[in-house]
Formats: structure tokens, sequence, C-alpha cells
């Protein structure tokens, strides 16, 4: 079958060089992301962002953070020992360390006018949608998909723009990874894993997207980058030593333990978690799961390390959610948002070349001459 000319990107999408049984493979695969993605009509509506698991659940987890940067700004006292009146107070689990969250973000909210705070987030996510569209406008280079990108991208933003928010860990975290990832281009790598390290500093499941860089760099023979993304997460696992030891230090044998995290929700939590973290909560549920889903199929139809490397961030996080977050914890998917629905750009051709590949039928004839 003679190639054809792209919908809407530049170059043919990752499918287009499958061959007729690799393309029914992959198109069954796909068939099941979206039959599993539909599995998030059977979640239950999780709770408001979200409530304390001990016997107070009135009080947010946004509420506690607010308290705790109140707390250290007006209060005098040390992060350790705010953060732990705060959560006793609110019924929250301070067993094991790292239901503690990392001190930096709030200390450096406390230094700082809210009105500061919440001018950072914009010019954080303003940078953040500015480099993504540069990145996009290179795959796509026709005007009408770049309108497209870019208002998927202004939905997958939603969340990442309302100054109610910014006590949330996930937010800052999530537009520093959606920042560094973009940023990253081959042999171009110290901004990127700088800013990966700064997102680890705030949340700690940032470390996940680090490491999936980590090991694309090595799949890809870059060593130098790979010992970069490493030095970043031993900075970080001695970060969070120095956390452990000053958690135990403000807690004792008699504070609450965390239930657990093997929440074993499958893929339909990281699917609503997706929905909600995204403009997708204005459509039928049904209609933002498949959304999600070729979002995600998207991703990976582009072929360009940017996109492998989206892909395999986005279904290594969802890997997360779908075996270790509860329905309180469904904000994880927050980590992932920023950038998500820009995946959808992509999908036409995706879907394009993948039915083109599986209707190839042609033979390949070898004929003996016999001189």
């Amino acid at each position: 079958m003679a190639p054809s000319a792209p919908l809407w990107l530049a170059e043919p999408s990752r499918f287009a060089r499958l061959r007729s049984g690799q393309a029914r493979i992959a198109a069954v695969l796909l068939l099941i992301l979206l039959a599993a993605g539909l599995g998030t009509l059977a979640v239950p509506e999780p709770p408001q962002i979200s409530t304390a698991t001990g016997h107070q659940q009135a009080e947010t987890d946004l509420a506690l953070y607010e308290k705790i940067v109140a707390g250290i700004r007006y209060g005098g006292s040390g992060y350790y020992s705010v953060a732990a009146d705060a959560m006793r107070a609110g019924g929250y689990p301070l067993q094991p360390f790292f239901t503690v969250r990392l001190p930096a973000l709030a200390v450096v909210q406390s230094a700082l006018p809210e009105r500061w705070t919440y001018a950072l987030l914009f010019l954080l996510a303003g940078a953040t949608a500015f480099v993504w569209m540069q990145r996009l406008s290179e795959a796509l280079p026709r005007t009408l998909p770049r309108i497209g990108a870019g208002i998927l991208l202004l939905g997958s933003m939603l969340a990442f723009v309302q100054p109610g928010l910014a006590a949330f860990h996930e937010i800052w975290a999530a537009l520093f990874v959606a920042l560094s990832i973009a940023l990253r281009r081959p042999g171009r790598w110290v901004e990127a894993v700088a800013l990966g390290l700064i997102a680890m500093l705030i949340r700690e499941t940032a470390a996940l997207y680090v490491i999936v860089m980590a090991g694309l760099a090595w799949t890809d023979g870059e060593r130098r980058e790979t010992a970069g993304w490493g030095a970043a997460l031993l900075i970080f696992a001695l970060v969070m030593a120095a956390h452990a030891y000053a958690v135990a230090g403000v807690t004792g044998p008699l504070d609450a333990a965390s239930p657990g995290w093997l929440g074993l929700e499958g893929l339909g939590l990281f699917v609503k978690a997706a929905i909600l973290s995204t403009a997708l909560q204005l459509l039928p549920l049904w209609l933002a799961s498949l959304l999600v889903c070729l979002a995600l199929f998207g991703w990976l139809a582009w072929d360009n390390p940017l996109g492998l490397r989206m892909a395999v961030t986005l279904g290594a996080y969802a890997m997360l959610i779908a075996l270790f977050a509860r329905l309180d914890t469904f904000y994880w998917g927050l980590m992932v948002a920023p950038v998500l629905l820009a995946g959808l750009a992509f999908a036409p051709d995706g879907l394009r070349d993948l039915w083109r590949q599986m209707l190839d039928r042609r033979i390949v004839r070898v004929q003996r001459i016999t001189r």
C-alpha cells in the first residue's frame, strides 16, 4: 500500500512503520485499553480533595496544607512541629514518615505573600504552556491542528491556574515535571534534570518520572544523561533520609498509621483521576473515558523521543495509580494532567496509519533465476 501524506503531523506516526500482523496486534491492544478505560464507569465517585483517613474526616488535604503554611507564617514554629500538630488535629496518620509531605513548598509559601505565590503559579503554568506549544508546533505544521492542540493544552491545565489550589503539592510538582520533559532534548538534559529534582523535592511521587527518564536515557545510550538523572535520584534519597529523621523527632508510637496504599482500583481510577483533573469532567463519563485512552494512544503514536517519553511516563503513572492509589488519593493523577489531553492531537494520524497498516496485504515474492 502506497504511503500517504500525514493528516495533521509533519511526519507519519509511529504506527506507519508496522507490518500488517503487528498492526493487528496493536489494534487489539488499543481495543483492550479502551475497554479497560471504560472501567471508570464502575469506580465510585472519589471524595473531595481529599478527606482524612482517621476518625475525624471533616478536613480536606488542601485545608491541611493551608493550615500548615499559616502555622509557619504566623506561629513562628518549625515546619515539622507545625505539620505534626496539624495532622494530629485533623485525624491524619503520621506513620510511616512519608505521610508527612516534604517541607520545601510549605516553607517557601510561608515566606512569601499570598499574591506572590499566585503570581509564581501563573508564571510557571504560563512558561509550561509556552514551551509545550513550541514543542507541539514542531510536530504540527498546519494552523488548524496547532489551534486544536492549544485548546487541548488549555483543557489539560484547568486545575493548574486556580489560586485556590496553590497549597496543593501535586499542582506545582506536575508543572515542573511537564516543563522538565518539554525542555529535554537529545544532548540537552541539564535543565530537565534540575526541574525533575525540584519536582521530587515538592512531591515524592515525581521520583517515578525521574526513574522513567533515567531508564529511557540508558536505553538510548545517553550515559551522561543517565548519570544526571541518577545524581538527582541520589540527592532525593539523601533528602528523604533527612526527612525521615526529622519526622521521627516529632512523632511517637501512639500516632496513627496509614491504612496502606495497595488500593488495586485498576485502570479505571487512573482514567477517573485524569478526567477530574482536566476539562474532560464537563463531558459524559463514558466519552471522557474513551478520550483519555485515545490521548494515551496519541502520545505513543507521535514518532518522536518526546512522544515516547510522554507515553512511558503516562503508562508508569497509570500503573502506579491502578495498583496503589486509593479513592481518596485520586489526585495523584494531577502529576500527569498538565499536557495529557494534547496527546489527542496525534490520535487521528495514529488511527489512520494503524488502519492502513492493518489492511496492507502486500505479498513479497521471491523468484529464483537460474542461469
